[in-house]
């Protein structure tokens, strides 16, 4: 019986995940990493909204589990949602955000597989001045502690997109996050200015990004890296779901769990 390929697994929230063509430009980074990767199959189980306790007790990372076999990845970041205070979604940094990692963590070395820790991209806002605002908070300074507390991996997108967003300032990063102007595109015909949600551009910048981190450190085999240092990837390079797909997926990667 043949082998499976080598799987890598994504756990996040709206940056991370792939997004339905009817969302297009529209992108998070786990949609765009499969370009820069070869001969690894890439199933993004993030969604949009999702915290990781949400994640966890609505049993998306249950699913994984299920599905993950010995030398598998699974990459984890989340940040973005956990802070927002709703019912359900809300954690703290340091206690509940923290014991939900564990969760990812312990789970995936339970079954052989390989946990990597990336914190969440930072919000593009800036004040009057033109300064970048930090309003992710403690999230990506608890899951570094995590990281060294556990000896897990980690990936510090976080701090990548500081500084990559300080470089571009409040215009450049109109490129990099979804700003379209009226009647740019049909899935927008009245705009958006959103400084949160990436577009391809921004979604292909954080998947090089990842990619790199991911083979500086040999976490996958160097034959399974494709093109990440090249520079001229365009939008039209990532794949959307179609829309039924889409909501498929969304509806069957998930388990029944016990809280």
């Amino acid at each position: 019986m043949p082998r499976r390929p080598r799987t890598l697994f994504l756990a996040g929230d709206s940056s991370v995940t792939s997004r339905p063509r009817s969302l297009a430009p529209m992108a998070g980074w786990g949609q765009a990493l499969p370009l820069f990767l070869s001969g690894v199959s890439v199933i993004n189980c993030a969604r949009a909204g999702a915290s990781s306790r949400s994640f966890v007790e609505r049993g998306r990372l249950a699913w994984i589990l299920r599905e993950a076999r010995p030398g598998d990845l699974l990459l984890v970041s989340f940040g973005l949602i956990d802070m927002k205070r709703c019912a359900g979604r809300f954690t703290e940094p340091f206690t509940d955000f923290q014991h939900y990692l564990r969760r990812c963590v312990d789970g995936a070395r339970d079954r052989g597989a390989h946990p990597v820790l990336v914190t969440s991209q930072e919000r593009g806002v800036f004040d009057a001045q033109g300064n970048l605002r930090r309003l992710l908070g403690l999230y990506p300074l608890a899951m570094k502690e995590i990281a060294e507390t556990d000896s897990v991996p980690l990936i510090d997108l976080n701090e990548w997109s500081v500084r990559r967003w300080r470089r571009a300032g409040p215009h450049g990063t109109r490129r990099i996050f979804l700003h379209l102007e009226p009647g740019e595109h049909p899935n927008f015909p009245e705009g958006v200015a959103d400084h949160t949600h990436l577009r391809a551009s921004g979604a292909i910048e954080c998947a090089r990004f990842v990619a790199g981190e991911l083979q500086d450190r040999a976490m996958l085999e160097p034959d399974h890296f494709t093109g990440v240092e090249r520079p001229d990837v365009l939008e039209d390079s990532v794949a959307w779901l179609e829309d039924h797909d889409f909501d498929e997926l969304t509806r069957t990667r998930t388990l029944e769990v016990v809280i």
